[in-house]
């Protein structure tokens, strides 16, 4: 069997819980044609670079599969036809990444620098430049 990573991207206006069943319904098609969903990933609600049907946001979801190339065809199929997926793209590779994808250590990388910026570990360094030539005058 080969494996593929699956990602599509469903309609904004969608509650988290209907996404989440638009991806199960993704893994019930794939375990029911003999392949296996190795991990699956929900990266949010995520702006588009340019509005698509009418949306301007997207929530992601990434599927790592190990399947025959008839089960992602039946996949692809099906996802077309569902009108709450606005796009999709299946990737063969040559192997899974190990741990959580760069999307998702992305999110952990941003949170780290806010809470560097909002006052974490980071020395103090003092009172701005513009804030000392204001209280001078």
């Amino acid at each position: 069997m080969a494996l593929y990573e699956h990602v599509f991207l469903a309609r904004q206006d969608l509650a988290q819980a209907q996404v989440d069943a638009l991806a199960e319904n993704a893994t019930k098609i794939i375990t029911d044609n003999d392949g296996t969903v190795v991990k699956t990933e929900t990266w949010g609600l995520r702006g588009l670079a340019y509005r698509i049907a009418k949306n301007r946001k997207a929530h992601y979801v990434l599927l790592e599969i190990d399947a025959p190339a008839g089960v992602v065809a039946e996949l692809e199929r099906q996802t077309a036809i569902n009108e709450d997926v606005i796009r999709y793209m299946t990737v063969r590779v040559d192997e899974h990444e190990a741990g959580p994808t760069v999307m998702m250590r992305k999110g952990e990388r941003d949170r780290e620098r806010r809470r560097d910026r909002d006052g974490g570990d980071r020395p103090d360094r003092g009172p701005r430049r513009d804030r000392e030539e204001g209280e001078n005058n």
